[in-house]
């Protein structure tokens, strides 16, 4: 790659990993921080606080794509960061459960993320587009696994207003990298075509669907464990909130352990099918063991590795296949559609997770997801990737 290539990738990837590691700082500790605050005894409540912003990112993620292809990408970008910091500034000065709710609300209004990947895609040349794209999707997977880690001892000297804050200011650094270190943007390419004519195109874009679908299962699985595994480690495992990290650490650093030479034979030897495959079996191997080991500490640990490792792969993988089969002129609205599936999944994990939890008990939010991992993997090996040899043109079918 070149300078300005690197530059690119690095930069991008960090804004990415800069929001989204807001977003995530309180999945570990706010189940367990709601039952101190007004409206927070209500499971309900509690998960969709914390699926909340994947609302109004469903509603605003084609919105904000195809706005960075009439506008330009930068313009959207800060425009939506801007409107971050505003949701991050209203949660952290709420004092019950219903104001943090309108906060994430605000907080998910910010939908940038297919503005930041189609920007990537424009700064960089095809033979280097999946490196770039598996960057942005690898830092979303280690700003999760932070967030485990840091998340439960930054509660502990901080509070959760506190995290709140802390998550205004990492969008504001973003917005700076977005304006100082961020290459300029080309010449927007909007697509020649109707509105109606692209999303007719893209929802008919069966391998296109099919990574939608995929994306959506895997938020909305994150987001529904998130609802029930930091209370069921404090009360069924007997570990404090502070002392999650303990469990997280050595669970995402032997993640990594395996997913990046996981990621480096999937793109050197062209094993997309069983790599991915593969992950997507973890995930639904995962939903069975966890729910009935989380007062076991040890074996608790070995499943959220193994939880981390599928996440963390797919998480890398499936933008790098995105960028493989959409053209140029409609990228944006593409990955509109790809962000919006994302978020739903998100905003649905919180919401619905709350809900089975609050009716029905911990064990059914295993089932649940479980049932759609399974799902996830039958699609998938009764529709294999099929990416062409490596030599031919990056935008392929799969």
């Amino acid at each position: 790659m070149s300078p300005a290539e690197r530059r690119a990738g690095v930069s991008l990837a960090a804004i990415f990993a800069l929001r989204m590691l807001g977003l995530f700082l309180i999945l570990p500790v706010f189940a367990v921080h709601a039952h101190t605050i007004p409206g927070g005894n209500n499971a309900t409540y509690v998960g969709l606080a914390i699926g909340a912003y994947g609302f109004t990112q469903a509603f605003l993620q084609i919105l904000f794509g195809m706005a960075s292809d009439r506008y330009g990408r930068k313009p959207v970008i800060l425009f939506g960061l801007a409107l971050f910091v505003i949701g991050s500034a209203v949660a952290a000065l709420a004092t019950d459960i219903y104001t943090i709710i309108i906060g994430r609300v605000l907080q998910g209004s910010g939908a940038i993320s297919a503005a930041v990947t189609a920007l990537a895609a424009d700064l960089t040349r095809d033979q280097h587009r999946t490196k770039i794209m598996a960057m942005i999707g690898s830092s979303i997977g280690l700003v999760f696994a932070l967030s485990m880690v840091a998340a439960p001892l930054l509660y502990a000297a901080i509070g959760m207003s506190g995290i709140f804050w802390l998550t205004a200011a990492l969008a504001l650094g973003a917005m700076a990298l977005t304006i100082w270190v961020v290459p300029s943007e080309p010449a927007t390419q909007a697509a020649p075509h109707s509105v109606e004519g692209v999303f007719r195109h893209i929802l008919r874009h069966g391998p296109l669907m099919r990574l939608n679908f995929g994306v959506f299962a895997l938020h909305l699985i994150q987001t529904m464990m998130w609802v029930t595994v930091p209370t069921a480690l404090a009360t069924r495992g007997g570990l404090p909130v502070t002392a999650h990290w303990k469990i997280y650490l050595p669970a995402v650093l032997l993640s990594f352990a395996v997913m990046i030479p996981s990621i480096i034979a999937a793109e050197r030897g062209r094993r997309f099918k069983p790599v991915y495959t593969g992950a997507v079996a973890l995930l639904a191997l995962v939903q069975l063991g966890l729910y009935t080991s989380t007062g076991n500490i040890w074996f608790a640990t070995l499943w959220l590795t193994f939880f981390f490792i599928a996440f963390n792969i797919l998480e890398a993988m499936q933008p790098s296949l995105i960028s493989r089969i959409v053209s140029p002129g409609i990228k944006g609205a593409a990955l509109g559609v790809y962000n919006t599936l994302q978020s739903i999944g998100l905003f649905l994990g919180g919401t619905i997770g709350g809900w089975i939890v609050h009716r029905f008990g911990e064990t059914a939010v295993g089932w649940c997801c479980g049932s759609l991992a399974l799902s996830w993997l039958i699609l998938t090996l009764a529709c294999p990737l099929a990416l062409p040899p490596k030599t031919e043109p990056a935008h392929h079918q799969i």
